[in-house]
């Protein structure tokens, strides 16, 4: 009877992955712009994946290109020569062009393509980044510049080149712009201003776009039954993703994006695992998630490497980002505990709640583990 009870509870796991399969791991990437801005005009260029951009997926709305209504057009466009992408995007720049917002006293004006340099067809399974660099003539006066992408455009990076360590780096999202950005000037920030933005930007990575990282913590909390011993856990974890981040970050360690990935799902799976069948002890358990902590921080790193951070100011935003990440985790079991830590302590609390829990999670990371090996 307990082995019918099991099944069920897999066959109820495995229906209910199928709906949340949509929430994939792989994010997109911010694209990343070095500004200048002279006196009679203004030029960005931009590290981005045109494909995208000509395809018209909305990338404020997916976090995974194969899940937008026009991937099929992205998979077509990343198999064409660079000839073909740059005819594609100038045939599609009157509609494109409309996403660049550049203003100046709040008048907007009108991008043109100044150059761009495209990457020959590679590995068709991986994004093509390419280097877009656009125009503005500006109006005669004093005014500074704001610039910004429209939201659909996903995470914009704007970087103001010429300035040194204090240039302004943004972090902008949602269509946000920079502030003004002064002719034949720089913009300058200090490193409170890089710092605070970094902590959401670590922050956003956990949630909400770090759905994989958010499952291995909900493993831990599901594992414990009183507090003490999660937060024991989650420490461990935290230190663990605290150095190989650094060390990652810094390339003093380099372990490929291709390999870590689905080592994480892996670390999920493990966890959904052990929950479900108790296996383990306190000790073991805490060994284990330390280990798989350095995983995760490997995985932070990469992300944190396509924000393009200035060398100046690495420190300052390894720190922040970390720090987001942390607040971000605790969010996390916050809400957990809030819905249902209430019922550790019941003796009914682990078939109920736990172990279905678990089950799903590790279904997903089972998804992913074949995701991101096989397809």
């Amino acid at each position: 009877m307990g082995g019918l009870k099991m099944l069920r509870r897999i066959a109820l796991s495995m229906a209910l992955v199928f709906t949340a399969v949509s929430a994939h791991a792989h994010e997109i990437r911010p694209t990343i712009a070095d500004i200048e801005v002279g006196e009679a005009e203004m030029t960005m260029s931009l590290r981005t994946t045109l494909e995208a951009l000509i395809a018209g997926i909305d990338l404020s709305a997916v976090g995974d290109t194969d899940d937008a209504p026009e991937a099929a057009e992205y998979d077509r466009l990343r198999a064409v020569s660079p000839d073909e992408l740059e005819a594609a995007l100038r045939a599609a720049w009157p509609d494109i062009r409309d996403g660049f917002i550049i203003q100046v006293d709040g008048v907007r004006l009108v991008a043109e393509i100044v150059s761009v340099e495209i990457a020959d067809v590679g590995d068709v399974d991986l994004p093509r980044e390419s280097t877009l660099t656009v125009g503005v003539a500006l109006p005669e006066g004093g005014a500074g510049v704001q610039v910004g992408l429209a939201e659909s455009f996903g995470t914009f990076v704007p970087r103001q080149i010429g300035g040194g360590e204090d240039a302004y780096e943004g972090f902008l999202d949602r269509g946000e712009l920079t502030p003004e950005l002064p002719r034949a000037e720089v913009l300058t920030e200090g490193w409170l201003q890089v710092f605070l933005r970094y902590i959401g930007a670590g922050f956003e990575h956990i949630v909400p776009l770090g759905i994989d990282h958010v499952l291995f913590v909900l493993g831990l909390f599901f594992f414990a039954t009183q507090v003490r011993p999660l937060l024991i856990q989650v420490t461990a974890f935290t230190a663990a993703h605290t150095i190989s981040l650094a060390l990652a970050a810094t390339d003093t360690v380099s372990v490929p994006a291709s390999v870590v990935e689905p080592l994480i799902a892996a670390t999920i799976v493990y966890v959904g695992v052990e929950n479900t069948f108790g296996w383990g002890n306190m000790r073991g358990r805490t060994i284990l998630v330390f280990a798989f902590g350095l995983l995760h921080g490997l995985g932070f790193a990469s992300v944190l490497g396509d924000y393009g951070i200035a060398a100046d100011r690495f420190v300052v935003a390894l720190i922040g980002f970390n720090i987001g990440v942390e607040f971000g985790q605790l969010a996390v079991i916050a809400t957990a505990f809030v819905l249902v830590g209430w019922f550790m302590g019941r003796e009914w609390y682990r078939k109920a709640i736990a172990i279905p829990a678990s089950l799903i999670i590790a279904a997903i990371g089972a998804y992913w583990v074949i995701e991101r090996t096989l397809m």
